[in-house]
């Protein structure tokens, strides 16, 4: 078979597919943070424009649940069966895939567009940062259906083995958005709907892109009008491996609202600004590690079919000693280079002076972030569902959301606390999730290599 992962060196199979999809996600995360820096330099409104952007946040996150919940529910099925030499049981994934996003991006785009107004306010907007949240999520909604198709069909492209084409859905859509921002933002004087607006041509490029190929001659398996119809045992089975990347997703929409009202609570709208902003820059430095584990998950998942567990274990192994060694040097290049992370998303003085010191805590034992994401890609790709669930439940619902609403109460922490709940859910619950990881399961798989 081709792409036979239980074939070569284990760490050169997961980097083939991990580098590729860095650079996709590199990309993909282009489209909305462009939006950022071009309206953070907004003239005479960047401050308040980054508010908007960052009220309509928690918005777009649900959307991004939702495409995990069938995106990373279905792919590891699909490498699993691929492992397993099971292909029509393959394609038969791929296409119930596709039909849940397209149901679900139908109905979120109707449930977010009539529910916006009221929605936006309960997330703590004002009426001048409302304006600004509304000119650009009723035009970005519109989009949601391109988004979600594209976002959640690319990992089954490289999951057969074509990162690099993968890549490119991607890379096409954010050069066009980066070609299309300047001129729709500043050229147009759209504003804020402009981004908006270069954000969804863009994202149907991208769409289009992934359709094509998996419907084309190169895909070695193709989403097929037979596999259209929605088995729905199926279903709950893509559902169900989902629901972790659902939850963590999810509960990060929960906790912007929480982070967003508190804020506004005893911040005001400059502070809401400021965690849009690190909320950009957490984005950019979480990539390469996200990127790294998310590359492994196939290689992963295609030696657990292949009863390949001596490599299994050399995959979790080298997922996790290089996603700390580089959120190390990400926590160094924080504490170094604030001032730059911070400029190159405003200008604002008031929101670099008080941003400087909120970023440093927001990101203090960053490298703890890394023992969430092997252990959870493990469970993932390995389908542990469960455990991922629980663990994305953990840090997320249990730890920050509760820490944020009663930090800032504490020792009159105030805004501080805020920033400060994110550290300590790192640390508990990452190394709560890699200890238990390697105790049920790294270990169990160690067994079974003797």
């Amino acid at each position: 078979m081709a792409n036979d992962f239980s074939r070569g060196k284990v760490w050169q199979n997961i980097i083939y597919q991990a580098i590729p999809l860095m650079l996709a996600q590199l990309v993909q995360l282009l489209y909305n943070v462009v939006d950022r820096i071009y309206i953070g330099h907004l003239p005479d409104a960047d401050s308040m424009a980054l508010t908007g952007i960052g009220l309509a946040f928690p918005l777009t996150t649900l959307i991004g649940a939702f495409t995990n919940l069938f995106g990373t529910g279905g792919t590891p099925l699909f490498s699993i069966a691929r492992g397993a030499a099971q292909e029509k049981r393959a394609e038969k994934i791929l296409g119930n895939t596709f039909s849940l996003l397209l149901g679900a991006s139908l109905a979120l785009t109707l449930f977010c567009y009539t529910l916006r107004r009221p929605v936006l306010y309960l997330f703590g907007a004002s009426d001048a940062s409302y304006v600004y949240a509304d000119a650009y999520l009723k035009i970005y909604l519109l989009g949601t259906v391109f988004s979600m198709l594209a976002a959640g069909l690319n990992g089954f492209i490289s999951a057969q083995g074509f990162p690099r084409i993968g890549m490119m859905t991607t890379l096409l859509g954010a050069v066009l958005n980066l070609i299309l921002d300047p001129v729709f933002i500043f050229w147009l004087d759209m504003g804020v709907a402009g981004a908006a607006l270069a954000t969804v041509l863009s994202q149907i490029v991208s769409c289009l892109w992934v359709l094509r190929f998996l419907t084309g001659r190169k895909a070695q398996l193709l989403i097929r009008k037979e596999n259209l119809r929605v088995d729905w045992k199926l279903a709950s089975e893509i559902v169900s491996l989902g629901m972790a990347g659902f939850i963590m997703q999810a509960t990060n929409c929960l906790v912007q609202i929480v982070c967003n009202s508190t804020l506004k609570l005893y911040g005001g709208d400059l502070y809401v600004g400021i965690m849009t902003v690190i909320n950009s820059v957490r984005e950019i430095l979480s990539l390469p590690v996200g990127g790294l584990t998310s590359g492994a998950q196939p290689v992963l998942g295609y030696n657990y079919g292949a009863k390949r567990y001596d490599r299994v274990c050399q995959g979790i192994r080298f997922a996790a000693v290089l996603g700390i060694t580089y959120t190390v040097l990400a926590w160094i290049a924080v504490i170094r280079c604030p001032n730059l992370l911070l400029g190159i998303f405003t200008e604002d003085k008031a929101m670099l002076e008080a941003g400087v010191p909120a970023l440093r805590l927001y990101f203090f034992g960053f490298f703890f972030m890394a023992f969430q994401f092997a252990g959870q890609s493990a469970f993932t790709a390995l389908g542990h569902s469960k455990q991922a669930i629980f663990f994305s439940l953990l840090r997320k619902a249990v730890i920050v959301a509760p820490l944020t609403v009663v930090l800032p109460r504490l020792w009159g922490l105030g805004v501080d606390g805020v920033f400060l709940a994110e550290p300590i859910s790192n640390a508990i619950g990452g190394l709560s999730c890699f200890i238990t990881m390697y105790l049920v399961l790294y270990r169990k798989l160690k067994k079974e290599c003797r």
